[in-house]
């Protein structure tokens, strides 16, 4: 993290603030709604506690659903020109590693008076959506809320529930009305999900690890897949996402937006989809990309991941830009929308915070609180410090990764090209999934192309796995 410019300490500073906290962010204003009694929910990964968002819906004449998406009003507590939001502000993001998490914020707020854990009355920003049965958004809000949440739920076990696999989890089945609460969402997000489909949003699915410890002892690397219950919020977070940004420019305000541009490599992606029957033409499109990719996951839905880690890699990352009012910032590529900020993790991205704090001046008829210079400083350096937290969260997962397979040397693997450029060529091996760089041999390979390798050294420390082309 050092090495990336990344702070992995709190300060004394920022501990001194940290400490004389000593209860949440209360609110006198008349102006914020009590919302305290609504049938709100988060639903997260097991072990969360920096809880972010909640939702809740409600059925509407006409087949409309409203749906209410509450933030945590994480600016009520880390305010500019403090310790607290100095070190947020610079390394802009919480950073998860295999060794452990370096949160943006100490955990005394983030997992705890700024997270909206189960049963505690937390103030935040509620964004409220009108989806209709065909997935279109009508109308958006935002307004601030005191807000409850009445059950902490997980991924695994809501999904086993909405696909009819398992019974309903304790904590859904302990609150009368959540079971058809969680219905409504789940069906409003689905027509959310489809319309974005129909539109271009790209179906990919990559394998991506949890480290598994027996005691102390790394034992595993174990894929994590997508579920109905992560669409879910998925859907709604894309959605709140982008009635924030509507929202923003509405007011007159600056908004920062998340943007992935079209990709440069698209005529490799052109080349690997007629590899698979496919045919994408010459310019980027995302529709015809996305239709293709719907083909080929019902054709060949166990080749499908590895199709779609190579298209990532080849899209690109993500960046923030600012867009000033009444202008036109590129949309997101890969989610088929134009509008589009990131607001609904504030304990967790510094982005975030910079968006709520953008539109509670807008809410309160106060100037921004940031000129466009300064929102495009930060945008160049949250873009930066969310690509060197990503290179820190793959380093030490590569360092896990080399640890498993140290006494493995020799041993044989299918593979697939996901990265080839002249710093060199990289493939991942289907079990245990993980990557590693092709020393000899890598001659003529491409994003996507399946190889047989042999492992033939790692280093823990660096986190290399170093294979070799196998031409028999």
């Amino acid at each position: 993290m050092l090495q990336r410019g990344l702070l992995s300490d709190f300060s004394p500073a920022v501990m001194a603030e940290t400490n004389a906290i000593v209860s949440a962010a209360a609110e006198s204003d008349p102006s914020v709604r009590d919302l305290g009694g609504l049938l709100w929910c988060s639903i997260d990964n097991d072990d969360s506690r920096d809880l972010d968002q909640l939702t809740v819906a409600e059925p509407r004449s006409g087949g409309l659903t409203t749906v209410l998406v509450a933030v945590s009003d994480v600016d009520a507590m880390v305010k500019e020109g403090t310790a607290l939001n100095g070190h947020a502000r610079s390394n802009t993001t919480s950073v998860y590693t295999a060794a452990g998490v370096f949160p943006m914020l100490p955990e005394k707020l983030s997992t705890d008076l700024t997270s909206l854990g189960e049963g505690q009355l937390r103030l935040a920003l509620v964004i409220e959506l009108g989806v209709g049965a065909d997935g279109m958004l009508a109308g958006g809000e935002v307004y601030r809320a005191v807000v409850r949440n009445q059950a902490k739920l997980a991924y695994n076990e809501v999904a086993a529930w909405l696909e009819g696999t398992a019974p309903a989890p304790p904590g859904l089945a302990a609150v009368p009305g959540l079971a058809a609460q969680l219905k409504l969402q789940d069906r409003a997000a689905q027509a959310l999900r489809g319309l974005r489909h129909q539109h271009g949003a790209l179906s990919l699915e990559t394998l991506e690890t949890r480290p598994v410890f027996e005691g102390d002892i790394l034992s595993d690397l174990r894929p994590e897949e997508k579920n109905r219950a992560k669409q879910l919020i998925e859907d709604f977070m894309i959605a709140a996402n982008s009635v924030t940004a509507r929202t923003l420019d509405r007011k007159g305000f600056p908004s920062l937006r998340r943007v992935l541009r079209p990709p440069d490599r698209w005529d490799r992606i052109v080349e690997l989809a007629a590899r698979h029957g496919g045919r994408l033409g010459p310019v980027p499109n995302a529709p015809v990309l996305e239709k293709f990719l719907a083909e080929y996951r019902l054709a060949d839905p166990e080749q499908f991941p590895d199709l779609s880690l190579a298209i990532v890699k080849l899209l690109g990352s993500g960046e923030y830009v600012v867009e000033p009012p009444g202008q036109r910032a590129e949309g997101h590529f890969g989610l088929a929308v134009r509008d589009y900020s990131h607001s609904t993790a504030p304990n967790r991205r510094f982005p975030d915070l910079i968006t709520q704090r953008l539109l509670k001046a807008a809410l309160a008829g106060r100037p921004p609180p940031y000129g466009i210079d300064e929102l495009n400083r930060l945008a160049r350096h949250c873009t930066e410090q969310e690509d060197n937290a990503a290179k820190v969260e793959r380093q030490v997962q590569k360092s896990a990764a080399a640890l498993l397979l140290a006494s493995r040397i020799g041993e044989r693997f299918d593979a697939i090209v996901t990265g080839a450029s002249e710093k060199g060529t990289w493939v991942r091996i289907f079990q245990p999934p993980v990557e590693g760089k092709v020393v000899r041999g890598f001659e003529g390979l491409d994003v996507g192309d399946r190889v047989r390798v042999e492992l033939v050294g790692t280093n823990v420390e660096r986190g290399f796995i170093d294979f070799v082309r196998m031409t028999n």
